[in-house]
């Protein structure tokens, strides 16, 4: 009997999670299966390197895994501005560029391009951190013609990826924004958020925190294709759990709900939001901007052959028949019959848990500016 368990216990580890890729660019553990530069900037595709490592990957089968660099990036200001009529904020901050988690859906892929990397797996490799964040904050903070609303977190990439561990970059912006009283709001995937609660539950005590955890899945075989580095989703629903118990207003993000592949969960996840106490919940279906598409559809693939067309045929039907739409407003909701169904579901299944009663908003008025160097030196 132990030999046969040794046995059936093998074979479940080579199909679940050593199943051979297709593609030569895969790498176990990592997101996107590909990792091509963009055409839309006129930049030469890469090609392998070929170096020892090709040769070693041929002698063992497979692709070696990739290791995480860091690259240390120095902007001269650290607060992003928009003007989208159709998102909630008009600021944020992004400590980091690039994201390890390494979710095959996220928007902001095509940011690597800038730098003259792909928005494949260089994305999720090759990242950069910004260590002055605060120090370029407090100097924001402190101009005479600054005026307070609320600084978003972890609107572009994770603020609480795994170099966060190290870098502690996000916690210095915390530092600042809790001793200016500034009002903040976080979004992510990653339970390290409760590293910080010291910080941000005296914030959230005079209302100017909040955070929102994305669950994307509660099905452990899909969240690790779909962001093979995040916390699984019991750590998250675990962490929204710990913030409301410590008083910091916690909702969970069902984002992005990707149909054929994780619109059956929705309503398990908002049951799953309200056991934990969530104040809310909220969702966004997928968007495939600009070079996220065609990776996305490796993705498909690669995973799950037997459905591909038909999820990129329902995505199209939510997007004028396009992969992405960028307009304002239909971006962000989709419209169509499968938007509607969503939208639907989603709300009888926030109001049979009790979810989004009430709107909370976070507090402007408490923000003293920073002081200047001339006056700390008094």
């Amino acid at each position: 009997m132990g030999r046969a368990r040794e046995f059936v216990l093998y074979l479940f580890y080579k199909l679940t999670y050593a199943r051979p890729v297709n593609r030569p660019d895969a790498r176990p553990g990592r997101g996107a299966p590909e990792n091509r530069t963009p055409t839309r900037f006129n930049l030469p595709e890469r090609e392998a390197d070929g170096d020892w490592l090709d040769a070693r990957e041929e002698l063992d089968g497979g692709a070696p895994p990739l290791r995480t660099t860091v690259t240390v990036e120095k902007p001269k200001t650290i607060i992003n501005r928009n003007t989208s009529p159709d998102i909630g904020f008009d600021r944020s901050i992004n400590p980091y560029r690039g994201c390890e988690h390494g979710c095959i859906y996220c928007f902001a892929r095509p940011t690597h391009a800038y730098h003259d990397l792909s928005p494949g797996l260089d994305f999720e490799t090759k990242l950069f951190a910004k260590p002055d964040a605060a120090k370029l904050l407090r100097a924001e903070l402190a101009k005479p013609g600054y005026r307070v609303r609320p600084m978003a977190m972890g609107t572009n990439t994770d603020p609480y990826q795994p170099i966060e561990a190290k870098w502690r970059i996000t916690r210095s912006v915390l530092e600042v924004l809790a001793e200016t009283k500034h009002p903040v709001t976080i979004t992510t995937k990653s339970d390290r958020v409760l590293r910080d609660i010291d910080i941000l539950g005296p914030m959230a005590a005079e209302g100017l925190a909040a955070v929102a955890l994305s669950v994307t899945s509660l099905t452990p075989e899909i969240s690790r294709t779909l962001e093979p580095r995040a916390p699984s989703a019991r750590k998250r629903l675990a962490a929204v759990k710990a913030l409301n118990a410590a008083g910091i207003p916690a909702m969970v993000a069902i984002a992005p709900v990707i149909p054929g592949i994780t619109d059956h969960e929705v309503e398990a996840i908002v049951e799953a939001a309200a056991e934990a106490g969530a104040i809310g919940a909220f969702f966004l279906p997928v968007r495939l901007p600009y070079e996220v598409a065609p990776l996305f559809r490796a993705w498909l693939d690669e995973h799950f052959p037997d459905r591909a067309d038909k999820v990129m045929n329902i995505i199209r039907e939510m997007r004028g028949g396009k992969d992405n739409d960028p307009n304002w407003f239909t971006r962000m909701q989709g419209f169509g019959p499968w938007a509607d169904l969503m939208r639907v579901r989603f709300e009888m299944a926030a109001k049979k848990h009790g979810l989004n009663k009430e709107r909370r908003r976070l507090r402007t008025d408490l923000f003293t500016p920073p002081q200047g160097p001339q006056l700390r030196l008094l």
